[in-house]
């Protein structure tokens, strides 16, 4: 029996196409499995997805690709890198196959001899990809729900990899959600380029989605990934009546990437920082607790010091619950890639400054919940620690020598302490 592993670098949505993939070539009598290739093993095929949002992840996963195409077995590269910079793969691997994020219901073809006489898969095709659905047997189920999104952002080369917004079927989204369930699933991740956009195409929205969940029984939860703010007017109302559903997690995923106006309209984000600070305190006031993560770029070519000082400023007085931090770095298919570029110095300096003040943020906000009790899922573990979630989404690692729980078990918690990413809990 032929055997394949599969690498997966990049987003949820990443992992979700790999876990498609996987389903696929073992229902054609293949033998596959997911991690890392350590270049010893006796496989016959290596597939790399990729990931193409930064520059220094680029570049890691290119170094991956010249260090595996060294080995005999074929290799294959999908994904976003794939998509869209399949010259890059091809310089240093020029023997890899080329397989396309919107083809991945095909790569058991890119496993044949002959497909070298195919090309690169480069034919943009419109599928819903939740006909290839699978359940793994995991505790966390990857369910993607569209691909492609409907913003123009100029700092974004996703958007070029995944083309515009494609919403998969509500009726198979839900098939999914309940086929998990069923099989012991009790985290569901919905996942996509940007959740916030599922639906415009078909004339339905996330929040209706979420409100049609409630339908489905069982004991879950449900996370909402990255959702862009620039829709959230839509339905606003309606996302909240769906949160009111106890199996979706109180929390929400809203990119911010600058809370300057100037900057915001040079990037193409199509909202004000006026109007996300309504949205926030609207969904702080209805869903009590509600855990808001979000995303800021720092040093992005039009930043001035006053932009930069603006989004400093949101941190401390909004309080995200977690803030991810990323430099700017140019995509060779993204507008801002011909701006002229800010120092290196300069975002280095920005990078590091307001790292260090979500982290303070994050660590004294953590630090008021000592002393409470949470409900924790158990998603993970390692040798020390059983890690989970509670119903805000915050990560809880509690010591495996005080707990007899496992991977799947709901757990009480006593909150005794915490880091600037995560709480320290004593099972009760």
């Amino acid at each position: 029996m032929p055997r394949a592993i599969i690498e997966t670098y990049g987003c949820t949505l990443n992992r979700a196409d790999s876990d498609i993939m996987q389903a696929i070539l073992a229902d054609s009598g293949m033998e596959v499995s997911a991690g890392r290739y350590d270049g010893r093993s006796n496989y016959d095929y290596v597939i790399i997805n990729t990931c193409t949002v930064k520059t220094p992840t680029e570049q890691r996963i290119l170094d991956r690709i010249g260090k595996v195409s060294k080995n005999s077995c074929r290799l294959i590269v999908t994904g976003c890198m794939a998509s869209a910079n399949p010259d890059r793969i091809l310089a240093i691997a020029p023997d890899a196959r080329i397989v396309t994020t919107d083809n991945v219901h095909r790569i058991a073809e890119a496993l044949d001899d002959g497909y070298r006489s195919m090309g690169s898969m480069s034919a943009r095709s419109r599928i819903d990809k939740l006909e290839y659905f699978r359940h793994g047997g995991s505790v966390i189920s990857r369910v993607p729900i569209s691909e492609g999104c409907l913003s123009s952002c100029g700092f974004c080369e996703t958007k070029f990899a995944r083309g515009p917004l494609n919403s998969f079927s509500e009726k198979l989204i839900l098939k999914a959600i309940r086929i998990s369930a069923d099989r012991g699933s009790k985290e569901i991740e919905l996942t996509s380029q940007d959740v916030g956009a599922y639906g415009l195409d078909r004339g339905t929205n996330i929040g209706e989605l979420i409100c049609s969940i409630a339908d489905i029984p069982g004991d879950f939860r449900v996370r909402i990934g990255m959702l862009n703010p620039e829709h959230l007017h839509r339905y606003i109302d309606t996302l909240i009546e769906g949160y009111k559903n106890r199996r979706i997690y109180r929390f929400i995923h809203l990119p911010l990437q600058s809370a300057s106006n100037r900057v915001l309209r040079g990037m193409g984000r199509r909202y004000t920082i006026e109007q996300f600070n309504e949205h926030v305190r609207e969904l702080r006031a209805r869903i009590p607790g509600i855990s808001i993560e979000t995303d800021m770029i720092v040093g992005y070519p039009s930043e001035g010091e006053a932009d930069f000082l603006e989004s400093m400023n949101f941190i401390s007085e909004s309080r995200p619950a977690f803030t991810n931090v990323s430099r700017f770095g140019a995509r060779p298919h993204a507008e801002a890639s011909r701006l002229k570029q800010l120092e290196n110095s300069v975002v280095k300096e920005r990078s590091s400054g307001m790292s260090r003040l979500a982290r303070s943020v994050q660590m004294e906000d953590l630090s008021r919940l000592i002393g409470s009790v949470e409900d924790v899922l158990v998603t993970e573990e390692n040798e020390r620690s059983l890690v989970g979630r509670d119903d805000y989404y915050r990560i809880v690692a509690l010591n495996r020598n005080d707990c007899n729980a496992q991977i799947g078990d709901r757990v009480s918690a006593r909150i005794y302490g915490n880091t600037s990413v995560c709480l320290l809990g004593a099972a009760l």
